[in-house]
């Protein structure tokens, strides 16, 4: 049997810092949980920086002539707008509506964007280009760091990036690193003051030990993959593969999932002609969604990993897909999907926890209360030009 695996552009620095030897694949790349302590990589992404490696996303260079047309019909919000140098957050779904995957979607240069999605969609992909006029290439081997946190904009700073603390949310700018070009977006997956890198991987060790020099003094640490999950549940981000499944992935009816299932309503647009499972979505929208998502505030400090919900404190209505114990919120936090009708801001909701202490298992019954929006959403995420901390 072949266990070997590839490795990211940055594995060099990565592996020499994870001394907990903590590992996984991504996709088939081999990534960090952790590096050294998981609770001082958390507090990197909240109170300095903390640098996590991006590398294994796939990453779909479109372009040509049809290019914007394709991507319009592809997706389910209206990008013919989006101009260049901006980025978005799409989903994509099947002909029944459903949910394939989401990303976000860059548009590099005029007629040229990128789209990056947890999963691999080539195949998809080509298969929706019948028509168009588009190239579509495959770019996943692209370096890419993400660097989160209040001092993220100074470390960019120091090593060079000059007027980098101008560049709005979800836009992007390209500068330089000894000579070779990095695109940085401000951009992220922690809901905070943050950007991510886009380079060739041959260069990404060098990026790798600027970063770290720049941000000596401003407390830039590596971030595995434990800490970086739960900075985004506090950020009320949804992950595939957790918080849904991809309607190409499923095997049972029922399990996958439309946007307005997902809370993702207004990434629909129904204003255009054309897209992939819109007459699907709009019969849904008429007839009502099975499921609805819910962010949830848990009481108690045991996090709600996997439990069912149930509407008082017996009628099983759904289940949570993640759950986090958050430091900087101080509270226990989880996103759910119930059934419809279930999920009003008024409902009972309890959820059914075990846990495990010293071999013995203990249940607790908690009560949950609807949170409305991201957990954590501190001001400085949006503030142009951002601060230095």
């Amino acid at each position: 049997m072949n266990l070997s695996t590839a490795v990211s552009p940055f594995h060099l620095r990565t592996a020499a810092a994870n001394r907990l030897n903590l590992w996984h694949q991504w996709k088939g790349v081999t990534v960090s949980d952790a590096y050294d302590d998981e609770e001082l990589e958390y507090f990197a992404l909240r109170n300095s920086t903390g640098l996590f490696d991006l590398s294994p996303l796939n990453k779909y260079r479109i372009s040509g002539p049809d290019a914007r047309d394709f991507l319009n019909r592809l997706v389910t919000r209206e990008v013919s707008t989006l101009e260049a140098g901006r980025v978005t957050y799409v989903v994509w779904c099947d002909d029944a509506g459903k949910v394939l995957d989401d990303g976000t979607l860059f548009h590099v240069d005029d007629g040229v964007y990128r789209l990056c999605a947890y999963e691999r969609h080539y195949a998809w992909l080509m298969a929706s280009a019948i028509g168009f006029d588009v190239t579509i290439e495959d770019e996943t081997s692209l370096a890419a760091l993400a660097v989160q946190g209040p001092t993220s904009c100074a470390v960019l700073k120091a090593l060079g990036f000059n007027g980098v603390e101008l560049l709005p949310p979800f836009r992007l700018n390209w500068y330089e690193l000894n000579g070779v070009p990095v695109m940085c977006s401000r951009t992220g997956f922690t809901g905070d003051l943050g950007y991510e890198l886009w380079l060739h991987p041959s260069c990404a060790v060098e990026l790798w030990d600027g970063l770290m020099e720049a941000g000596k003094h401003l407390g830039v640490r590596p971030v595995g993959t434990n800490a970086y999950e739960m900075a985004r549940i506090e950020a009320g981000f949804l992950q595939a593969g957790v918080d849904f499944i991809g309607a190409d992935q499923v095997v049972r009816p029922g399990r996958a999932r439309s946007p307005f299932e997902l809370g993702l309503a207004a990434l629909v647009d129904f204003d255009k002609p054309h897209f992939t499972g819109r007459r699907a979505l709009l019969d849904e929208k008429k007839r009502g969604s099975k499921w609805r998502l819910l962010k949830l505030d848990v009481a108690g400090n045991k996090p709600a990993h996997h439990a069912y919900l149930y509407a008082g404190q017996s009628r099983q209505i759904g289940f949570v897909t993640s759950a986090v114990w958050s430091p900087v919120c101080k509270a226990n936090l989880a996103i759910a999907s119930v059934e419809q009708p279930f999920g009003e801001p008024n409902d009972d909701l309890h959820a059914d926890i075990y846990y495990q202490r010293e071999l013995h298992w203990s249940r607790v019954l908690a009560p949950c209360k609807i949170v409305e929006g991201a957990f954590w959403h501190p001001a400085r995420r949006r503030a142009t030009p951002a601060g230095n901390f």
